[in-house]
């Protein structure tokens, strides 16, 4: 462990041999807007990592260093930016905040043992704070919360605070009160609660002092409320009678519990900061140096051997089996594939061979993979920099450059004892988007193009649709499928344009009626004779195809009857409105037909098959089915009328809602899928983010004929 000391003392940047440097993986959550960009900046410059911070606004940071990034002035990439403060490395894991690329969050989470929570003193808290908090605690993850942007001039400390806790817990507690308020705005000091020290950058260099009298009531009344938080968490149950007691307890002793709480996820504080001055920079250095969980203090995740057994006794142990984790996947147009991987057991090395396994993404694109593989140069990414490293030890986070085989989410191990982790829970794309090549070079390069990209992000799922004969592909969202085509374009030089996407809508009979058809030509030699009498009825739904022979005294020979049989099942394939949908759930009977002893043949009577099918759909009349799925929708209890009627006005059916806590209901209805192809958008703007939703095939169900009529217009 590092040597614990939050609240207080000078910054150290300095560089031991990284085998000496303790570890902490930190992974920089919040909503897009909340300053996660422009604090690591400013961490980046008071460790003296970089000299100069950057700008979002010229696409000047270390971590928004993807073209696409600095274009939209907004992560959506997972970012990895090192730095070392009193003798400690702290992988700093910028996530994005916007919902479109939770993948990237839950990778970042995967990778760390901590996550700083970031909430900006300028904007209200709305449903996306609450949802990225959620995700946080689905997977116990310890966090802090940093409170930014407190020199913007609508900063408001007090409000916000209260309304974290509010949202968040009253576990939620700050660790540091600003002071001495700026002329320009924002606090030009900071005072330790635990320490009762005040540091200020009011000479824009740190200082520590003591309290002024104003400063010191401030700080007495506010420390109470910490110190009784910070004790409740105790393990130590006469520590509580002490201090109220009036004894003075140890500072020493309050950390210790701190970071125990930290750890165990029961307590969150709060660091308030100034990025663009100063006050909090090195405050929160400290606290991630010495109040944050080790590698060594977060459990691995579920690891089994290739056969499914459990495989346990595994910890964070330098000399122990090799465990590491692809968390992320990126192609370099110079190095070519570079994998970001977390090593939860061992020391990995450049040159070593690995056993990649990956058995849990082929629904999602991904090929599972049983082999091992020769590892390249190690390298520690500052952003879109490599720094080649000798070693990555357990707990620490490395990128491996042409790890050609392995995906994000895959395992490597030791070939002579090869392991499976389980991979964390990969959000399921929920909005489809239709696509074509422009030209076709790009339909030549289309499919390399897509199966990197898919390689990169497990959160995209391409389909080829049998029914619609669509390449449609699955996103998160408008943003994140802006992303996919401008990855397709600017790195594979593939272009494509969006369509409208089909549901594959299907038919059936309306009633009972009898068809025939009759195939019948004659060009020079053997001509073409066949006719068939058939009768239709419907099935019930999912009964599928039935066909019954009742043909007597030979009037179709028996080696044409299956040929009859092939004739109507290709049609039903091909359908028989405009539209080209298939039907489904039908019985056919042939009853009668002729046939001639020189010309008919096996298409002939496949022809004449088909014609009646047609011809009896016709008079029998058609019904459209569409595809109903099952929905839940989780929001907030404020918006559920909103939902419910929005979905009544989707011509869903609400078959229920539950309570499940935290003030959010889940919805459960049905609802036909053309009428949520863009779901995943509307729900986001009704619910101001704070909405989810999973979906799932119900059934076939007929379509009103108003909408039907429509449809069949639209396609003659």
């Amino acid at each position: 462990m590092a040597t614990r000391n939050p609240t207080g003392g000078p910054a150290q940047s300095g560089a031991p041999a990284a085998d000496e440097l303790d570890i902490r993986n930190v992974a920089l959550v919040g909503p897009t807007g909340s300053g996660k960009t422009t604090l690591v900046e400013a961490l980046l410059v008071a460790s003296g990592t970089i000299h100069r911070a950057g700008s979002v606004t010229d696409g000047s940071t270390i971590s928004d260093h993807d073209e696409a990034e600095q274009r939209q002035q907004r992560s959506i990439n997972l970012a990895l930016a090192p730095i070392v403060h009193d003798q400690v490395k702290i992988n700093l894991i910028d996530s994005p905040g916007y919902a479109d690329f939770v993948g990237d969050l839950r990778a970042g989470l995967r990778a760390a043992d901590c996550a700083l929570f970031a909430v900006s003193a300028a904007e209200p808290l709305d449903g996306a704070t609450q949802m990225l908090w959620a995700e946080c605690e689905a997977v116990g993850m310890p966090r802090a919360v940093v409170l930014t942007k407190l020199d913007h001039p609508r900063a408001d400390y007090a409000g916000t605070l209260a309304a974290i806790r509010s949202l968040l817990g009253d576990k939620v507690l700050p660790l540091y009160l600003p002071m001495a308020q700026a002329p320009e705005g924002g606090p030009t000091a900071l005072a330790g609660m635990l320490s009762g020290r005040v540091f200020d950058y009011a000479t824009g260099s740190r200082v520590e002092r003591d309290p002024a009298p104003d400063e010191a009531a401030r700080l007495q009344e506010a420390r109470g409320e910490l110190i009784e938080g910070v004790i409740e968490e105790s393990e130590d149950e006469t520590l509580m009678d002490r201090y109220l007691a009036g004894d003075d307890i140890d500072p020493k002793v309050l950390i210790d519990d701190l970071e125990r709480a930290v750890a165990r996820g029961s307590f969150h504080p709060v660091i308030p900061i100034c990025s663009g001055t100063g006050p909090g920079t090195h405050e929160l250095l400290e606290v991630m140096a010495g109040a944050f969980p080790s590698p060594a203090e977060h459990p691995i995740p579920e690891v089994t051997t290739l056969d499914g057994h459990e495989r346990r006794g595994l910890s964070c142990d330098p000399a122990g089996p090799l465990l590491a984790e692809v968390v992320k996947t990126t192609s370099d147009p110079y190095v070519g594939r570079v994998s970001l991987v977390r090593v939860f057991s061992s020391t990995l090395r450049p040159d070593a061979t690995v056993h990649v396994s990956g058995h849990f993404l082929a629904d999602r694109g991904h090929q599972e993979h049983d082999e091992d593989e020769r590892i390249g140069a190690l390298s520690c990414p500052l952003g879109k920099a490599q720094r080649v490293v000798s070693s990555a030890r357990a707990g620490d986070i490395v990128a491996i450059a042409k790890l050609s085989r392995a995906e994000t989410g895959d395992t490597l191990s030791d070939p002579s004892e090869p392991l499976l982790m389980r991979p964390w829970s990969m959000p399921e794309p929920l909005l489809p988007m239709a696509i074509v090549p422009r030209a076709k070079a790009d339909e030549d390069k289309l499919s390399q193009g897509l199966s990197r990209i898919v390689a990169e992000d497990p959160t995209l799922r391409v389909e080829n649709n049998p029914e619609t004969h669509q390449l449609v592909l699955w996103t998160m969202g408008e943003a994140h499928g802006d992303v996919v085509l401008d990855r397709l374009s600017s790195r594979y030089g593939v272009h494509v344009d969006q369509v409208d996407l089909r549901t594959p809508l299907r038919e059936t009979l309306a009633g009972r009626a009898t068809g025939r058809g009759r195939h019948v030509k004659q060009t020079g030699g053997h001509g073409q004779y066949a006719v068939c009498e058939i009768e239709v009825e419907p099935l019930p739904e999912g009964a599928g195809f039935e066909f019954v022979d009742k043909v007597v005294g030979g009037a179709v020979p028996r080696q044409f009857i299956p040929s009859v049989e092939k004739g109507v099942r290709a049609q039903m394939e091909r359908g028989t409105t405009p539209g080209a949908y298939s039907m489904v759930d039908i019985k056919v009977t042939l009853y009668d037909g002729k046939a001639h002893s020189v010309d008919s043949s096996d298409m002939a009577f496949q022809t004449a098959g088909a014609l009646a099918l047609k011809d009896a759909a016709a008079k029998a009349g058609v019904n459209l089915l569409e595809p109903v799925d099952e929905m839940a929708v989780m929001v907030p209890d404020d918006y559920v009328g909103t939902i419910m009627g929005d979905l009544a006005g989707r011509r869903g059916r609400v078959v229920g809602t539950e309570s499940v806590g935290g003030g959010r209901t889940v919805i459960r209805a049905e609802v036909p899928q053309t009428e949520i192809v863009r779901y995943a958008i509307d729900l986001r703007a009704m619910s101001h983010g704070a909405g989810t939703f999973t979906r799932s095939f119900a059934r076939y169900e007929p379509m009103p004929r108003n909408l039907a009529d429509k449809i069949v217009a639209a396609a003659s």
